[in-house]
């Protein structure tokens, strides 16, 4: 078996930008990308984001497609928030996302950045270390 140590920090919009991810429905949203992620074989590090964004830290592993991994996790936030009626409107993302990669040693770097998405927002600071 190949040994791999591949780590992205992706990110991808609501459609047009909407603020729909209200906070009653962030945590849910967090949880189906989390769990989709995990059953792919993804190691999710961190998840965060604001009310039209998400941010993910996750190694994907080499068996899939990062396009594969991010249209799988998006697909399963949006059917399972519509289906669940927490949304007062129809939820969709944008069909773009951006992915980056980074060495190992930049994880808890790119940790602290995703969990503190709400304050780099808040604070302007939205530069990725």
């Amino acid at each position: 078996m190949a040994y791999t140590k591949l780590f992205y920090h992706a990110i991808w919009s609501t459609k047009h930008r909407e603020p729909i991810i209200t906070p009653n429905i962030e945590n849910q949203i967090h949880s189906y990308i989390t769990k989709k992620a995990l059953n792919l074989g993804g190691i999710v590090y961190a998840i965060n984001g604001i009310s039209d964004h998400v941010h993910l830290a996750v190694s994907i592993p080499p068996s899939i497609s990062i396009s594969k991994f991010i249209g799988q996790i998006k697909a399963v936030a949006s059917v399972r928030i519509n289906q669940s009626g927490l949304c007062d409107q129809k939820f969709f993302w944008q069909t773009s996302y951006s992915i980056f990669t980074f060495r190992e040693s930049e994880l808890p770097s790119i940790i602290r950045y995703v969990e503190n998405q709400k304050d780099h927002h808040a604070q302007g600071h939205l530069r990725i270390p």
